[in-house]
């Protein structure tokens, strides 16, 4: 799992950052999943190593344009790309659908991929064998969700030591204690499948918060997650202007954070007044007023990428955990 910024502002575009967009890459598969698509995001994803060819899902926090007017270009132009593409499945708030609708009918698009769209509301989203995408409501000005990507733990390694020592013949007997089922040999002897696997593998999770005022739901959703994006849209002195807008502090998002027990927060979605570094505020000023609550802060940067990694638990004699992407 790798998370990748391709916009990192707010409200519109700056020489420096371009309006919302994240994408999460899949490694083993080459997939890619889309997390809200504001304008010039195609031109971002152009200047990223991902491929448009390899979108499989997007989803939208809200329907504020700086979250979604570049959406229609990226759907045509994956379409332009290739004739052969892929479906894309679309999750977002109630009018998602009108609002594409309605664009296509005045500006006719003709997609060489089934798009098919899914209207959200709280509660699972998407989940199949191996992971849960879920949702919950947040605080703006507008209906708007935060979306909780949860992978399910894995089974633990299998020990083969450990069934050599017990005199288990290798072949189809290991697969059966893989998978923890129960074994008799030939001689009478009884083994448990689970006496021969390590402790399961926790899953990773990442929790999008999109535009929010520091809200339960989302510190309910984000509880133990690996990473937590959270939207910072200005310091804390300008405190009054994240009230007015339905948005919150970088101070405020560093206390969900230790609230939530996350282990990492990455803060998104800046107001371009601390661009200047000769202000009275920059965004090292945001940076710092959020690690004085929550030290494992960053700030995310157009085209910077965090990968997400396992922990492998244990085996033997390792005293080190594993790292797997």
């Amino acid at each position: 799992m790798i998370v990748t910024f391709l916009g990192t502002g707010s409200g519109a575009p700056s020489t420096r950052r371009n309006v919302s967009g994240i994408a999460l890459r899949f490694v083993q598969t080459g997939k890619w999943w889309l997390f809200d698509c504001g304008e010039g995001t195609q031109h971002q994803i152009l200047r990223s190593p991902l491929k448009v060819s390899q979108l499989e899902k997007i989803f939208i926090t809200h329907l504020h344009g700086d979250h979604l007017y570049g959406l229609i270009g990226l759907l045509a132009s994956r379409s332009l790309r290739n004739d052969e593409a892929s479906a894309v499945e679309l999750y977002g708030p109630p009018g998602v659908d009108r609002y594409i609708q309605a664009v296509m009918d005045v500006s006719p698009v003709h997609l060489h991929y089934p798009l098919h769209v899914h209207i959200i509301e709280e509660g699972t989203v998407w989940e199949n064998e191996e992971m849960t995408v879920s949702c919950r409501r947040v605080q703006h000005r507008v209906p708007a969700y935060a979306y909780a990507v949860v992978e399910k733990d894995r089974p633990g390694a299998f020990l083969a030591d450990a069934a050599k020592r017990a005199g288990i013949p290798q072949g189809p007997l290991y697969g059966a204690l893989k998978r923890g089922e129960r074994i008799t040999l030939s001689d009478g002897r009884v083994f448990d499948g689970r006496d021969f696997v390590g402790p399961a593998q926790p899953g990773r999770k990442v929790v999008y918060s999109g535009d929010t005022q520091p809200c339960r739901a989302v510190r309910e959703l984000a509880a133990g997650a690996d990473l937590l994006i959270h939207e910072a849209t200005y310091a804390y002195r300008d405190k009054e202007l994240a009230v007015r807008s339905g948005h919150s502090t970088a101070r405020e998002a560093a206390l969900l954070a230790r609230e939530a027990g996350v282990k990492a927060l990455c803060l998104t979605h800046f107001s371009p007044r601390y661009e200047n570094e000769d202000g009275d505020l920059t965004m090292a000023d945001l940076l710092a007023e959020a690690q004085d609550v929550f030290p494992n802060t960053t700030l995310a940067e157009d085209f910077a990428s965090i990968p997400v990694k396992r922990v492998r638990g244990t085996v033997g004699e390792t005293e080190n955990p594993c790292y797997n992407e």
